[in-house]
């Protein structure tokens, strides 16, 4: 998949996000599919209260400790990113669940907390290029955007796979073939680079969360009825050896910040 990341700007310090590269979007969907069924797992093995406390807690930490760190670094930010997911499934899931909220009304709801979230980004900083996010108010905007645009994407599967009567694996696929949209758009249609990469990370969202609950689901639901706990150990395996690899090699470091430390991305020093 070919998906352009928004324009670079030169930044002053350390990038604290990853560099755009096909880790990025498998990582991404790792995490979403298993932040789906972690806290599917979480809500019906313990109280469900406690579940959202712990998962609050724990994302709490998570993003604590990504804003104190001055640059990335893949152990940090993936298990941040991982926290937001689990945490974001939570937070859809309430409306719908506790409250009683239907999909389509609570998708609408947080695609409209997302354009709010972009407006004032822009507003204040004048750019929503991920490229830009070392620190202060552009990373609390981005992790405030990354909690939207999860908790959008959950609700958006959900009515697709439940509301419309699609099923986990339609809607897979569905939003597997929606991903493939901002190439089409920065190609023919002049897409900017922000708008074509903000739209793939919304669907990557559905789109992970999708297939996980296929593979979790009972039978009588339309899933494969692996179960939720067996899943989200199989995706969080996947999950490790990646950040693992990436921390190692730091293939997925930003160009900018490695021309800096004067190192390769295989994690050699330059000579």
């Amino acid at each position: 998949m070919s998906i352009p990341a928004p324009t670079r700007e030169a930044p002053r310090a350390s990038s604290k996000v990853p560099e755009i590269t096909p880790y990025f979007w498998i990582l991404k969907v790792l995490t979403t599919g298993m932040g789906e069924t972690s806290s599917d797992f979480l809500v019906h093995h313990l109280n469900p209260v406690l579940a959202v406390l712990l998962a609050a807690g724990t994302f709490a930490l998570a993003l604590v400790v990504q804003l104190r760190v001055r640059r990335y670094l893949a152990t940090t930010y993936w298990f941040a990113v991982l926290m937001v997911s689990v945490f974001g499934t939570m937070a859809a899931d309430v409306l719908h669940v506790v409250l009683g909220v239907p999909y389509l009304v609570s998708t609408a709801f947080y695609a409209v907390i997302l354009a709010l979230i972009f407006f004032a980004w822009h507003r204040r900083e004048r750019t929503l290029s991920i490229h830009s996010i070392t620190g202060g108010s552009r990373e609390l905007f981005y992790w405030a955007t990354i909690l939207a645009t999860f908790a959008l994407g959950t609700a958006g599967g959900d009515m697709t796979a439940t509301t419309l009567g699609w099923g986990y694996f339609a809607s897979g696929l569905l939003f597997a073939a929606l991903i493939a949209l901002p190439t089409f758009g920065r190609r023919w249609f002049g897409w900017s680079e922000v708008f074509a990469f903000w739209f793939a990370y919304v669907v990557t969202r559905p789109l992970g969360a999708s297939f996980a609950d296929w593979m979790g689901k009972p039978k009588s639901w339309g899933g494969l009825g692996w179960g939720e706990g067996v899943v989200s150990l199989g995706w969080g395996i996947c999950i490790l050896g990646f950040v693992a690899y990436l921390a190692g090699t730091r293939r997925d470091l930003e160009r900018a910040t490695l021309a800096r430390s004067g190192e390769t991305a295989g994690g050699v020093t330059g000579s």
